[in-house]
């Protein structure tokens, strides 16, 4: 039997991505818990980062809506985003070219992956493979990551990425960071089971093998010190894989404020370390994504009743 749930509207951000449009039909059989797949770790520190610095907003130009969950793509030629995740809004896949580093001229939609339910969060590997979230078909698979084909603004060969969800009702999998060379895959695992602030949200990792993604054996040991208590979402990798931004959200503080974080490891195989949030950052910001030469970070933020993209920068980072 289906039963329709409607998830809470709290606040508007990226982690609340399936509250705000997500009507999920749920099918929880009795006595099955739903428990994260990780333990999680509680290694907080206070400690900031501080080489970036001089915020500003970037432009759309031809585009005067919201922006939401930016994504630059490797190759520094496109801006992907989403509008605003909030009925009655339709929220759908967007696409702009580069002018400057603070300046992209808007294209329109997607096209070829835009749906009436919500679709959002894109992210684009060097060979042109697009990954998002929709809600299209949950409550029939209890699947929300996509990928297709990107060229020139149309996606084709729309489907789901099979060994991703966990097929468990209640565990949605939300935002999605695909790695520069395409074999590794960054998502939120949601135990949205309580239908309020999820009881957890821990980022995940899976590895390509042929046309599917595994879950990694050592997910839980390489993010110890990034998933916490608290809520962890919006990963986004460097182009070398030795550096991680994320959004981290303590769901009792009032209000609940999402923070940036960045985490680093000197060799691939190895945990990150304890992560530091950036300290020219401030106030309601969200959904990360760094430029190829990790020089500058993009994301988020409300300003003026509306959701625009923002950029702080730092000098060339030095390689050991």
């Amino acid at each position: 039997m289906n039963r329709e749930r409607k998830y809470p509207i709290i606040i508007n951000n990226s982690y609340f991505l399936f509250w705000t449009q997500i009507l999920v039909s749920v099918v929880i059989s009795s006595g099955c818990g739903l428990r994260p797949d990780q333990e999680l770790g509680s290694n907080l520190s206070k400690a900031e980062y501080k080489l970036f610095a001089g915020e500003q907003r970037v432009t759309i130009r031809g585009y005067d809506g919201d922006a939401m969950e930016p994504f630059i793509t490797r190759d520094g030629r496109w801006l992907l985003f989403n509008n605003r995740n909030e009925k009655p809004q339709n929220t759908n896949l967007h696409y702009a070219e580069r002018v400057d580093d603070l300046t992209f001229e808007y294209k329109g939609e997607i096209k070829g992956v835009n749906t009436p339910s919500l679709e959002g969060v894109p992210t684009l590997d060097r060979a042109g493979n697009l990954f998002f979230v929709s809600n299209r078909s949950y409550e029939k698979t209890l699947c929300t990551i996509y990928r297709g084909r990107f060229a020139e603004g149309l996606v084709s060969g729309v489907e789901i990425v099979p060994g991703v969800s966990r097929l468990q009702g209640g565990i949605v999998n939300f935002d999605v960071e695909i790695s520069s060379d395409g074999n590794t895959l960054y998502f939120v695992d949601g135990d949205f089971k309580s239908l309020s602030p999820p009881k957890s949200a821990v980022i995940v990792i899976a590895e390509r093998r042929g046309a599917e993604f595994v879950r990694m054996s050592r997910s839980a040991e390489i993010l110890k010190n990034v998933n916490t208590q608290k809520l962890q979402y919006a990963a986004a990798i460097s182009e070398d894989g030795l550096e991680l931004f994320f959004n981290r959200l303590d769901r009792n503080a009032k209000p609940p404020i999402p923070q940036i974080f960045r985490t680093e490891r000197k060799h691939i195989a190895d945990p990150f370390d304890v992560p530091q949030k950036i300290a020219a950052i401030t106030g309601f910001a969200e959904g990360p994504t760094l430029s190829s030469d990790g020089c500058s970070l993009y994301y988020h933020k409300m300003r003026d009743g509306k959701f625009s993209i923002f950029r702080v920068t730092r000098p060339l980072p030095t390689k050991d």
